[in-house]
């Protein structure tokens, strides 16, 4: 396995982790630094982790997971959205010390095998300080070798049984997912959209709560992205888990989406850069 960026320093990595929440009684949320990370399951043998977080953050998602399930305890695989440096960064460790398979959509697969490189950030689009830093983050692709699976066509994940399904969400990467849980309407939206502005460092330090598109100087397809939304707020979802920014329930996450959905190109898609002019 080859990870190039695993133990690099980037200014982002100074932000503070928050505690993680409950969203039903079997899903979790941590915060790690920038990005969430979820756990699904009820017990030390049945739980899958969602996303594996920043790079140098394998100790605090082991941590976590020993405190929800016990000592010693390992997932049964760990599912990715998509492969940016923001939600495999821990994934070679926790991969080694768990010794797990991972999924992921077959789209996916070249930049998780050493095969491709994910555009790099564009620092032109509106939005803030975190825009004109995204060319300092890595874009490279990570090499998972063997180790990592295409979820099945049929949109099941084999570790999470026939109650989650996974749904094509592309626009920011060409193989993002989302997962969905009809029964009690359970989303994990990865970045297809997310509840923080993520392009405004101070609106990543306050966590200040609105809905948007996925971050604008890592998505290079818009028309994907839009279609994408509107796929997700079709569902009507009663709790959203995104990438970025806290979990959101109830009436306004509907209302929310839904006017994602409805206004994407204004609140959405920056008036300008690299990938709108492409």
């Amino acid at each position: 396995m080859k990870h190039p960026y695993e133990h690099t320093f980037f200014p982002l990595t100074t932000i503070t982790s928050g505690d993680g929440s409950e969203i039903t009684s079997d899903v979790w949320c941590l915060p790690v630094q920038i990005v969430n990370v979820i756990f699904i399951g009820h017990s030390n043998r049945e739980w899958t982790l969602i996303d594996a977080g920043m790079p140098r953050s394998a100790g605090m998602i082991i941590e976590a997971a020993e405190e929800l399930y016990g000592e010693g305890t390992r997932p049964r695989a760990i599912v990715l959205t998509h492969g940016h440096f923001d939600h495999v960064g821990a994934i070679t460790e926790l991969i080694r010390h768990w010794q797990v398979p991972v999924y992921a959509h077959e789209l996916e697969l070249p930049y998780l095998t050493g095969k491709a490189n994910y555009p790099p950030g564009d620092p032109t689009v509106d939005g803030g300080l975190v825009s004109e830093m995204s060319p300092l983050f890595p874009n490279e692709g990570i090499d998972l070798g063997s180790h990592v699976q295409p979820l099945p066509a049929d949109g099941s994940v084999p570790v999470l049984g026939s109650d989650w399904r996974w749904i094509h969400t592309p626009g920011h990467t060409p193989g993002h997912i989302s997962l969905y849980r009809e029964r009690d309407r359970t989303l994990i939206a990865g970045d297809a959209f997310v509840t923080v502005k993520q392009e405004s460092l101070y609106k990543v330090f306050t966590q200040e709560q609105e809905i948007s598109g996925p971050p604008k100087y890592f998505t290079p397809d818009w028309a994907a992205a839009e279609a994408s939304v509107k796929k997700l707020a079709d569902l009507q979802p009663d709790a959203a888990i995104t990438g970025h920014g806290r979990p959101m329930t109830g009436e306004r996450l509907k209302h929310d989406l839904a006017m994602l959905a409805r206004d994407f190109q204004r609140i959405a898609v920056p008036d300008d850069g690299r990938f709108v002019q492409e």
